[in-house]
């Protein structure tokens, strides 16, 4: 029998929690969802039942790597730059698919994913 899953967390690991939760609100352009952790978790539901947690790990920061798909890519990555935000150059990749790579505060890397499809 197949495991079944209810929701998926994506976590980051970040260096000091309040620096990188004020960049990942203007990434996503809302505050946290949710803080069940003060000063060490925060999260932000992303989809129906996906959700990015970013967490204060001075011993794994900077080695998350974070693949959001969206959209509309050129849309979303205007809407973030206006934010403030860095964004890196559009690879193209293979079947149409496009990504941009985004970097946190510490390094991390979140890349945003035109064109992703559930099959190719």
């Amino acid at each position: 029998m197949a495991l079944t899953v209810d929701h998926v967390l994506a976590v980051v690991a970040v260096s000091e929690v309040e620096t990188s939760a004020a960049w990942y609100e203007r990434l996503f352009g809302v505050e946290p969802t949710n803080i069940p952790m003060p000063g060490i978790l925060v999260e932000w539901r992303v989809t129906g039942n996906g959700w990015v947690q970013v967490t204060e790990d001075r011993e794994r920061f900077g080695s998350s790597q974070l693949n959001l798909a969206v959209d509309d890519l050129d849309e979303k990555l205007r809407e973030i730059e206006a934010r403030g935000i860095i964004v890196g150059d559009i690879i193209e990749a293979n079947k149409g698919v496009r990504l941009c790579s985004l970097y946190d505060p510490d390094g991390n890397v979140v890349t945003l994913i035109g064109g992703f499809r559930e099959r190719y």
